[in-house]
């Protein structure tokens, strides 16, 4: 099995560590490619995403495939929340739009367990679209990872 980067990173966390992982889960999900991702959670990983429950690496690959067959143009920025032992709590927002243009930006919240080789294996998200113009879109990177550079959720007041 190929190793992750973000299975480089092992509970219990500290914040450092918790924060280093929050950022290799948003690197992880801006490539857009579901059997990389899927790398990052266990074989038998259990996800609530929305209303929809996805068990396993071959129903995440199956569930994100979808989701960015629909998401295009995908934007992700994660923020630590919370973190204790082998749990994140995570904030997020990611910009994307549909196949008519109409623009949207998800909010939501996630929380992670994690196993002792570091991989996720619960993953619970809450997740709300909310319709923006484009002329609203702070997310202006080219796609793929977000540049060091560029402000967080907190510094862009979201």
């Amino acid at each position: 099995m190929k190793v992750s980067p973000v299975t480089s990173l092992v509970p219990p966390f500290t914040r450092e560590t918790a924060i280093q992982k929050v950022r290799l889960a948003e690197d992880s999900w801006n490539t857009r490619d579901p059997k990389k991702v899927c790398l990052g959670y266990s074989i038998d990983s259990n996800w609530r995403n929305r209303a929809e429950f996805i068990n396993g690496r071959e129903q995440i690959i199956l569930f994100l495939a979808r989701k960015w067959a629909k998401e295009l143009d995908y934007r992700l920025i994660k923020e630590l929340w919370a973190f204790e032992g082998a749990r994140i709590a995570v904030r997020f927002a990611y910009e994307w739009h549909d196949d008519s243009g109409n623009w949207y930006r998800s909010y939501g919240n996630e929380n992670w367990q994690y196993n002792n080789d570091g991989l996720n294996m619960q993953r619970y998200a809450c997740i709300n679209d909310l319709p923006i113009k484009e002329s609203e879109r702070l997310y202006h990177w080219s796609l793929g990872k977000r540049p060091e550079d560029h402000p967080g959720l907190t510094k862009l007041g979201l």
